[in-house]
């Protein structure tokens, strides 16, 4: 009598089975099905070829040579760095690491002297060819340290190939001497005549209100506002071979610029600057609008931070809404003119930030690190991660494979020769899983982030099924 009763037992176990497998499959069928309804955004429509940031001035083999992915840069400083000389010589023993890292360049705080001396972070410039080696403003080095110093620095930058950009603050002055000023029939501190370098003196005719005119686009903070209609103006800052532009680059050995407040004057000025200078160049033109931004970049002939691309991060990311970028983005509209960030020395913003640098280092553009992000706050194994990642895998034209409010996953389609990636970032609280389509077909994948242990190997139609951890996210390419 137990025969027949061990016989049941085996047929309900193995129909149990046979259910649980079958159910499996048509689990894993609509999944697959959920994924495939989604609409492909093919985000980019371009070669496929990375951001270039163009030859280096004065690295030792004569050139720069971005990485398959591009270049990665790393901001320098922060607001208020320690005082008292030794910035410059904390970047220098810092580069080595950097450059061992992968990035490609640095962007260093305004480099000359300005009214604040020893104390000033160098957006009040008084004397652009005082790089610490006068005495004014109460200081002889600047907060950062001495002209000896800084060429160091950009020596030894340059000796592990990696490129230095100066912040350039030409909207406004400040430290003049107070004079009469037949334009305003005020006096005004717009007296630069004794300045030490004895470079590029500057009266009330070189800032508004004169025969210029009463205002250009934007002043900043009551600091006399720098006329670039002038022609004294013009002659020093980027046509003059000893002009500010042409020393920085030719003398200093600057690789590029980062020009600062560019909504304080007409995008022409950078465009004039870059014209007859040269270099890489990029516009804090701090503005949300995708269309401003990009008016702006086109007509200054520069790349401009995606402060779009920054907003909608921190609407996706911290708004539990990963669906927002699927919207427009600098780096959407022109990829070669896109700087993309997380944080800077002005606006630390998103508390998601591992998040958002695994958004900007797989994506196009030019991403930038933040010095204290790197060195202190998050952790740098992990953005060294990303950054290999970036430099190795993050390659061609983007598509959005999917998004809704928890999870994004989207694929640079590779460029030649090199397969690209699949990035899934997960906002949620638990492990994910999804569908996806790659551009390889039958073949095995690996997430190099570590995060997961996973090794699928992707169908004859190239779908393939992949997970990310909660909170975080988990980048896919081939497993070689």
């Amino acid at each position: 009598m137990k025969k027949p009763i061990l016989k049941l037992c085996m047929v309900t176990i193995i129909s149990g089975l046979l259910f649980s497998c079958s159910q499996n499959e048509i689990n894993e069928t609509d999944a697959k099905a959920e994924s495939q309804n989604f609409k492909v955004i093919d985000v980019t429509h371009h070669d496929g070829k990375p951001f270039s940031t163009g030859t280096s001035n004065s690295s030792p083999t004569g050139k720069y040579v971005d990485n398959p992915g591009g270049g990665v840069m790393m901001q320098a400083f922060y607001w208020d760095v320690p005082a008292g000389g030794n910035w410059w010589n904390t970047i220098s023993s810092k580069v080595t690491a950097w450059g061992n890292a992968g990035i490609g360049s640095i962007w260093l705080p305004p480099a000359s002297k300005a009214q604040n001396g020893a104390f000033s972070m160098g957006y009040d410039p008084t004397d652009y060819f005082d790089f610490g080696d006068y005495n004014q403003n109460g200081s002889t080095e600047t907060r950062f340290g001495s002209k000896a110093e800084l060429v160091s620095l950009i020596t030894a930058a340059h000796n592990e190939n990696i490129k230095v950009y100066a912040d350039i603050v030409i909207n406004h002055n400040s430290g003049g001497q107070s004079e009469a000023n037949p334009f305003t029939g005020t006096n005004t501190w717009t007296n630069f005549t004794g300045i030490a370098s004895g470079k590029f003196k500057r009266t009330y005719n070189d800032f508004y209100k004169n025969s210029y005119g009463n205002n250009d686009e934007g002043a900043f903070g009551g600091f006399p506002d720098l006329c670039h209609a002038a022609p004294n103006v013009q002659d020093w800052l980027w046509l003059r071979a000893d002009g500010v532009g042409k020393y920085y680059k030719n003398t200093m050995k600057f690789d590029g610029w980062r020009f600062d407040y560019v909504k304080g004057f007409g995008p022409w000025v950078v465009n004039a600057w870059n014209a007859n200078v040269g270099g890489f160049s990029v516009g804090e033109y701090w503005d949300s609008n995708v269309n401003t931004l990009e008016w702006w970049a086109n007509n200054a002939n520069s790349s401009v931070f995606d402060f779009a691309c920054y907003y909608k991060m921190n609407d996706a990311f911290d708004g539990n809404n990963l669906a927002l970028l699927n919207d427009d983005m600098m780096w959407k509209r022109n990829p070669y003119k896109a700087v993309t960030f997380v944080t800077n020395h002005d606006t630390d913003e998103i508390w998601s930030k591992m998040l958002a640098y695994s958004y900007i280092l797989t994506h196009e553009g030019y991403p930038t690190i933040f010095y204290r992000d790197y060195e202190e706050w998050l952790d740098k194994n992990k953005l060294n991660n990303l950054i290999w990642i970036h430099n190795n895998k993050a390659t061609g034209t983007t598509s959005i494979l999917y998004s809704d409010n928890d999870e994004y996953v989207a694929r640079r389609n590779g460029y030649n020769g090199n397969p690209g990636l699949v990035v899934y970032i997960n906002n949620s609280d638990v492990w994910q899983e999804r569908w996806i389509q790659t551009n390889w077909a039958n073949t095995q994948i690996k997430d190099f982030t570590g995060n997961s242990s996973w090794y699928p190997t992707t169908q004859a139609d190239k779908w393939v099924k992949i997970q990310c951890p909660p909170k975080g996210y988990s980048i896919w390419s081939i497993n070689q």
